[in-house]
């Protein structure tokens, strides 16, 4: 592989390749494009410093650029320079702003996610969204919202469950 060898047109190559379905991915945990431009940055500084820890017996490549891409972006706004203020946006912020041109992914309303989540109980449906929209960790939840952790996992997982028995 090119990139193992640090042959930088390698790298080039890759970029103008793969950088539009990892800002995707990107763009959709990080609601800001100047922040969404960092992490993009930080990620193919990842790949080409971390590229001998790749394996392809694990996975295809694009999948590993991939949750690179994902962990940092989850990584970036559960860090403190993310402000608080950022978590405070609404589910449907989330399911109605996401770029289809970019996109071969369905949006979330179109596989009946919202429809789900109405199905839950408010106690529910407040600790998927926090989750899973807004990148809350279950001790954030627990701290923030004065839950106990205990709770906040119950509540998860009868969510989880129920949405399973509504799409079985």
């Amino acid at each position: 592989m090119r990139l193992r060898n640090r042959d930088k047109s390698a790298l080039s190559y890759l970029y103008d390749k793969y950088n539009a379905a990892l800002y995707g991915v990107a763009s959709r945990i990080i609601k800001n494009d100047d922040i969404t431009d960092e992490v993009l940055q930080d990620v193919f500084v990842k790949i080409w410093n971390k590229i001998d820890k790749y394996d392809a017996s694990k996975g295809r490549f694009f999948t590993w650029m991939m949750n690179l891409t994902r962990n940092a972006a989850i990584d970036k706004l559960r860090s403190k320079e993310i402000s608080r203020s950022s978590k405070t946006d609404s589910i449907d912020d989330y399911v109605y702003t996401f770029d289809r041109e970019n996109s071969t992914e369905m949006s979330t309303d179109a596989i009946g996610v919202k429809t789900l989540m109405d199905s839950l109980v408010e106690d529910q449906k407040f600790i998927l969204q926090k989750i899973y929209f807004e990148g809350f960790t279950h001790a954030e939840i627990a701290e923030e919202y004065d839950i106990p952790l205990g709770t906040v996992k119950s509540r998860l997982r009868s969510a989880l469950n129920h949405m399973r028995k509504r799409v079985a």
